[in-house]
């Protein structure tokens, strides 16, 4: 009987996790303040043309990047001021963990001299990023 309740707990707690990472899956933070340079891969991709670079970083394996990248980039195209980047760590983590990130696709948008606003953890829903944005660039079409 004592097994039937550990399958039983085991169960509900996976359900549990497995519900809380679905809920944070794609979900814009707003950004933390820091006091860190960024690291040059990324400094290299910024777009000084553009109010908001979205810097996508990736791993080669990812199923889900290539989701995010289908999200992103017709998102970038669409907006006045938004320009979309991949930047592909799996041979350079120092860079993703200078950054702090821990998943990939993780999505963070810059301003031009490098201040982060956001970022997105998964697949970003494409509406909420962009209202999100909103109060920083300008867009031709919703």
């Amino acid at each position: 009987m004592t097994g039937l309740w550990v399958l039983v707990a085991t169960l509900v707690a996976a359900a549990a996790v497995g519900a809380l990472l679905r809920v944070r899956n794609g979900r814009v933070r707003a950004a933390r303040p820091t006091a860190r340079a960024l690291p040059a891969p990324v400094t290299d991709v910024l777009d000084p043309a553009s109010a908001v670079t979205l810097v996508q970083l990736s791993t080669t394996f990812c199923a889900p990047c290539r989701h995010a990248k289908a999200v992103l980039a017709p998102l970038a195209e669409r907006t006045d001021g938004l320009h979309h980047v991949e930047l592909d760590v799996t041979n350079q983590p120092e860079v993703a963990q200078s950054l702090s990130v821990l998943r990939t696709p993780t999505t963070i948008a810059l301003t031009p001299d490098g201040r982060e606003l956001l970022r997105v953890g998964g697949v970003p829903k494409g509406p909420e990023l962009l209202d999100a944005l909103r109060p920083h660039l300008t867009t031709r079409t919703p």
